[in-house]
């Protein structure tokens, strides 16, 4: 765990300030971060290590807050966060920083919007990382209006849900803005369908834990795509994944695949 954050910055994109961090090896391979719902940069890619392990094998280290979390505004209308939406923010961050194209990573809820930012924006993309989301990209993640409930709820006490106390606590532990979850949840399951998903041509890592009864199959989703290969990180549940030494170290191995190294 490593609790030393980096300074962000801001820019302005449809309307909203949006909060990120540029870390790393300026003159390296830039790799943009894109965290899960009622998550942060910070909690998701700086405190599990991802930003120390990217940065010292030589990446520029990219991430943003969301529209809704950590730093960055947060609506609390649901039509502010369709993963199109927020895809399109990372696109302009991309843009802001005058970079071409980037190695995309997104966990979770963040996997879902690199997916529309490969489908709608595929010339900014150069690899996608998918964790902790595997066919249930395609075919839904299950019922989440418990969460959405969670969240509204006036205290944790009135939650009895086991799935949706999980996130009332998390969201709690982050100092989330629980309106603004709550739209968001609404909204940014949208699906993404099995022939949309087959047409990305972008070489993709999927790693989803073994203990994760959240994200569906990786294998699955990998099937589908033309250039995909899926990992199980061993022993590890939704929360607990991200941050697992079996999944830098793969992606640390794809990236340098990918550069023939």
């Amino acid at each position: 765990m490593n609790l030393d954050a980096p300074p962000f910055s801001s820019f302005m994109h449809d309307g909203f300030q949006l909060a990120y961090f540029d870390e790393g090896d300026p003159a390296g391979e830039p790799v943009l971060l894109i965290h899960g719902f009622a998550s942060t940069a910070n909690v998701n890619w700086v405190y599990p290590g991802w930003l120390r392990t990217l940065g010292e094998a030589g990446y520029r280290v990219i991430a943003l807050d969301n529209r809704g979390h950590g730093a960055s505004d947060r609506p609390h209308e649901q039509e502010a966060y369709y993963p199109s939406l927020m895809a399109g923010d990372a696109a302009a961050l991309l843009t802001h920083l005058g970079i071409e194209q980037a190695h995309v990573m997104g966990y979770s809820m963040g996997a879902r919007i690199s997916a529309f930012l490969a489908i709608e924006h595929a010339d900014r993309v150069r690899s996608l990382v998918f964790g902790g989301l595997g066919i249930g990209l395609c075919d839904g993640v299950g019922d989440w209006d418990p969460i959405a409930e969670a969240l509204l709820a006036p205290s944790l006490d009135d939650v009895t849900h086991a799935r949706g106390r999980m996130f009332r606590q998390f969201a709690e532990q982050t100092h989330s803005d629980r309106f603004a979850l709550a739209a968001c949840i609404s909204t940014s399951r949208e699906l993404v369908s099995r022939a949309d998903i087959s047409r990305v041509e972008t070489p993709t890592l999927i790693a989803v834990g073994t203990k994760d009864d959240i994200a569906g199959s990786p294998h699955e989703l990998a099937a589908l795509m033309p250039h995909a290969q899926a990992i199980d990180i061993p022993n590890r549940d939704h929360m607990l994944a991200v941050g697992d030494r079996v999944f830098k170290k793969a992606v640390l191995e794809f990236y340098r695949e990918l550069e023939g190294v």
